[in-house]
């Protein structure tokens, strides 16, 4: 690891993400918990960044707030060029839609789609033409293309996981969160998806987040956030 990084990015920087006094709280009045504490970041276009730290230090809150899942109860947040502080959820929704990609330790597929169906309709509501070669496409990228027609039920939990991977990727957003992306996967397939999230971020110029406690994938990575507490307690740069 090399320096520390200054929080500021120069005005000149396009940013990714650029979060000011952050704040997240659950419950209210004496009962209120405070899950995130001021948090500072900014993330250029394009950078990927590892988001470290023990459980219940903050990290998928952190995550679900910058990806728009959830909203802050405080504090300034833009991304993507959105003012995500200002919206609600709907427009959240709408503003992630092709931009965004997430995923998420629990996989949220469709019980009711097949894997093709959960990778394609995403695609469609984001109005992209070529929605179901694009996902036949990705799926057989993460390994699956032999399980088009099966539903989440049918698919291990590793499976599923692919799926989720290659739902997030197909649009080819701007900016990919992934939560421990490879927690439920075996060693050479973990291997494999990361290489695939890696080059499909420098394949579109796309900035990727990624939770890890895989001390060898955050090596990867330009920038390592470890946070502690609900708080950022170092932000260092890869040498």
């Amino acid at each position: 690891m090399g320096s520390v990084t200054d929080p500021a990015q120069p005005p000149s920087a396009a940013l990714s993400v650029h979060a000011q006094d952050l704040r997240l709280a659950l419950g209210s009045g004496d009962s209120a918990v405070e899950i995130l504490k001021g948090i500072d970041l900014a993330v250029q276009q394009g950078q990927t960044l590892a988001l470290l730290g023990p459980s219940g230090s903050g990290k998928s809150s952190l995550m679900s707030v910058l990806s728009g899942l959830e909203r802050a109860s405080s504090g300034a947040l833009h991304v993507a060029g959105q003012d995500f502080s200002a919206m609600d959820e709907d427009a959240l929704a709408r503003s992630r839609r092709g931009r965004i990609g997430v995923v998420l330790q629990a996989f949220h597929l469709l019980p009711t789609m097949t894997a093709l169906e959960n990778v394609m309709t995403p695609l469609e509501l984001a109005g992209i033409d070529d929605a179901r070669d694009r996902a036949e496409a990705e799926l057989a990228a993460v390994g699956l293309g032999h399980r088009l027609h099966h539903y989440p039920a049918q698919l291990s939990g590793g499976e599923q996981q692919r799926v989720a991977i290659a739902r997030a990727l197909a649009p080819r957003p701007s900016l990919v969160f992934a939560d421990e992306p490879t927690g439920n996967l075996d060693a050479a397939t973990g291997h494999t998806i990361v290489d695939l999230l890696f080059a499909r971020r420098a394949e579109a110029g796309a900035t990727l987040l990624i939770i890890t406690h895989d001390k060898s994938l955050a090596h990867r990575c330009e920038r390592v956030v470890t946070l502690a507490d609900g708080r950022i307690a170092s932000d260092t740069l890869a040498d």
